[in-house]
Parts: C-alpha cells; sequence; structure tokens
C-alpha cells in the first residue's frame, strides 16, 4: 500500500485562505521547493489553534505537510520572524503580488528564484524604505514574467531579433514584446539602454536586488507591466488593484 509524502521544514507564505467549515481552513500556499499548493489547516478556526495565529499572509514561515490528494493536510506551521507585516499601501501591494501568483503560477510547478523575489519584495513592503516600493513591485513583475516564460527578451526587437540601438526608444507591448514606439510613444517608453539594463538584472545571478536597482526611476516602466500582466491574466483591472481605486476615491 502506498504511504502518503511527508514535508517538512519547507519554507512557504500564505497566498489566500477559504472557510472550509466551521473550525478549518483551505490555504493557498507559496512554497520554496514544491510551488503553489493548497493544503488544509484542520481546526485553524479555534481559538484554541496553535495555527491560528500563525496563519497570516506576507509573513515567512516554515510548514510541514503530507497527503498525495490535490489539496493536502497541513501538520505544522512556524513563523521564521523577522518579517514586519506591510500596513496601508503596502499591504495592498502585498495582496497584489499574491493575486498575481494565484493567477499566472500552476499549481505543484516549483520556482524557488520567483520565491525569492517574492520573499525579497514582500521584505521591502514591511519595511520604512517607502522610496524602493515601486522599483520592488517593478522587479517582482519583471521576474514572476520572466520564470512563467510569458517575458520576452528585453535587449533585442521581438519581432525582428535586432538589438536595441541604445538612444532609440522602445516599448513592451502584450502582443508585439520589444516594438520601436511611434512619435506619439516616446513619454511613456523607455530607450534602448535602459531596456538593455533591465535584461542584464534579470539575468544577474541576485536578480530582485539587481532588478530592483535597474528600476529606480523608471515610472514609464509600471503602465507597460502592469498592461502586459493583465493581458496575460484576462482582466482588465486586477481585484486588488481595484479596491486600491476605490479606496483612493474616498
Amino acid at each position: 500500500m502506498a504511504t502518503s509524502r511527508r514535508i517538512a521544514d519547507e519554507p512557504a507564505f500564505v497566498l489566500h485562505r477559504y472557510d472550509w467549515s466551521e473550525s478549518s481552513l483551505i490555504l493557498e500556499v507559496f512554497s520554496r521547493h514544491h510551488g503553489r499548493i493548497a493544503l488544509v489547516a484542520k481546526g485553524a478556526k479555534r481559538p484554541s489553534s496553535n495555527f491560528r495565529p500563525v496563519l497570516l499572509p506576507m509573513q515567512p514561515l516554515r510548514l510541514a505537510f503530507g497527503g498525495d490528494a490535490e489539496i493536502r493536510t497541513l501538520k505544522g506551521a512556524e513563523w521564521v520572524g523577522g518579517q514586519v507585516m506591510p500596513t496601508g499601501d503596502s499591504l495592498l501591494s502585498g495582496y497584489y503580488l499574491n493575486e498575481l501568483l494565484l493567477r499566472l503560477l500552476a499549481r505543484d510547478d516549483p520556482h524557488p528564484r520567483l520565491f525569492d523575489a517574492y520573499a525579497g519584495a514582500v521584505h521591502v513592503l514591511g519595511s520604512e524604505h517607502g522610496e524602493a516600493l515601486q522599483p520592488a513591485l517593478r522587479a517582482f513583475e519583471l521576474l514572476l514574467l520572466r520564470e512563467v516564460g510569458l517575458l520576452p527578451a528585453l535587449d533585442m526587437q521581438t519581432s525582428t531579433l535586432e538589438p536595441l540601438r541604445d538612444a532609440g526608444r522602445y516599448s513592451l507591448v502584450p502582443e508585439g514584446g520589444i516594438v520601436e514606439a511611434g512619435a506619439d510613444q516616446e513619454r511613456s517608453s523607455l530607450a534602448g539602454e535602459q531596456w538593455i539594463a533591465l535584461q542584464a538584472a534579470v539575468d544577474d545571478p541576485a536578480p530582485f536586488g539587481a532588478v530592483l536597482r535597474a528600476a529606480q526611476g523608471l515610472p514609464e516602466l509600471k503602465p507597460q507591466l502592469r498592461q502586459l500582466l493583465h493581458y496575460h491574466c484576462g482582466v482588465a483591472t486586477l481585484r486588488t488593484r481595484q479596491l486600491l481605486l476605490e479606496l483612493q476615491s474616498l
């Protein structure tokens, strides 16, 4: 008789949680070595549960779980510590990252480099370095697109494979990749040398920090990446983005 596999001491973050019964939860978890997985946390809603104060979003955890079904059983959860919970815009930004992972990652598909980038991003979100918030989001977006195979090479024109000119102006568009910007797009485009620097950062052995630095001072990058992400998610606006817009209008 086959025995269920037990995993212990697995680095992970909780992306989302659903009620499963009066006392239990279903968790969507992003783990370093097993990718996005679903776990049932039995009894987690009870006041006496050891899981109750631990299973929080954007907090580094070490999990133990077992089973061979699509939804496995959580056996243990330990808070690693050292991470402040984001608040305000940073908290909404963290939920935005979680929504991207839920929409774009297949189950049981490991992405350890992306896990490390996510850990770096939520660390920035919980810090007091507000100036790093936008570059951290751009870095994660780029690395997510790269990891799931949706990011074209940034140092060449996608249709012709011609290398970019340093002083040329180029845009990233959903169905065309990197294209030369028209006269009406120059203000929203990036210079060739900026795209080339971003490609070098994505290829860096420590890509999150490298892309974070390369993305600083590039506000034009945000709308282009958002358009590409919305295209691949199949939505006009993500739920967390819509919530942020509604709160800003109050």
